[in-house]
């Protein structure tokens, strides 16, 4: 079986900078990530359960009171929620380039300061849910805050997470989004995220660097390219 070779087209499918391909992007896969940019395609996501519960975690805080979140945060109130940010074109090295962030965010505090605190939701029970791996990420949707396209700019003066894990089956009220009297109960906690201006902005070249440059080879840990070559190897008749 033949392989046809990629030809790189003359302009990226994208000009836009999607805030978690600072995390799982450069971490995973830097090939499945050049693809991406360049020919828009990218593998499903496989998560039937975790969306619905991350949606319904999302929708159970708005409005909520930042010390309900955490005693430690300031006081402020969740106003904001499920909105794109996209940032002015990025400046890397002091030269501007034709790249823009653009995402959107879970839930947006407003403090009684003017500034915002950004909340990032997880349902997960991963080691990896914590500050400094999502911090890139994190970061992204503050610089994009403010430094917005378009818009009045928000300063931010808080990142974090809001983890639930899974702690089994508990019984429950019926409701009327309840027919039964189960559910599943949640542990919570509250992870903050430092600002680390000088990583994000390494962490932008690099991935900009990767995007501009020719096709990088696979992963090694990609599930996606190992199981694209293994496929491709079997050449059945």
């Amino acid at each position: 079986m033949s392989q046809k070779k990629i030809v790189r087209p003359e302009k990226p499918a994208r000009d836009t900078i999607a805030p978690s391909d600072l995390t799982f992007g450069l971490s995973t896969c830097k090939r499945c990530l050049w693809i991406k940019y360049w020919f828009k395609v990218t593998m499903p996501g496989q998560f039937p359960l975790v969306k619905p519960l991350a949606d319904a975690q999302e929708e159970h805080f708005r409005r909520a009171a930042m010390q309900d979140l955490d005693p430690s945060l300031p006081a402020g109130i969740v106003k904001q929620w499920g909105q794109w940010v996209k940032s002015a074109p990025l400046v890397i090295g002091g030269q501007q380039t034709t790249w823009k962030i653009l995402g959107i965010y879970d839930l947006l505090a407003h403090y009684e300061d003017g500034s915002v605190g950004i909340i990032d939701c997880k349902v997960s029970d991963s080691d990896r849910d914590n500050g400094a791996f999502y911090a890139p990420q994190l970061e992204a949707y503050a610089h994009a805050l403010e430094n917005p396209d378009k818009g009045k700019p928000f300063p931010v003066s808080s990142m974090g997470l809001l983890i639930w894990k899974l702690a089994g089956v508990t019984e429950t009220r019926q409701s009327e989004l309840a027919s039964n009297s189960h559910g599943f109960g949640v542990n919570q906690h509250y992870v903050p995220v430092e600002r680390d201006s000088a990583n994000f902005m390494n962490l932008l070249e690099e991935l900009i660097t990767t995007i501009e440059g020719g096709m990088p080879d696979p992963g090694p840990e990609c599930n996606v390219c190992n199981y694209l070559i293994k496929r491709v190897e079997l050449e059945i008749d």
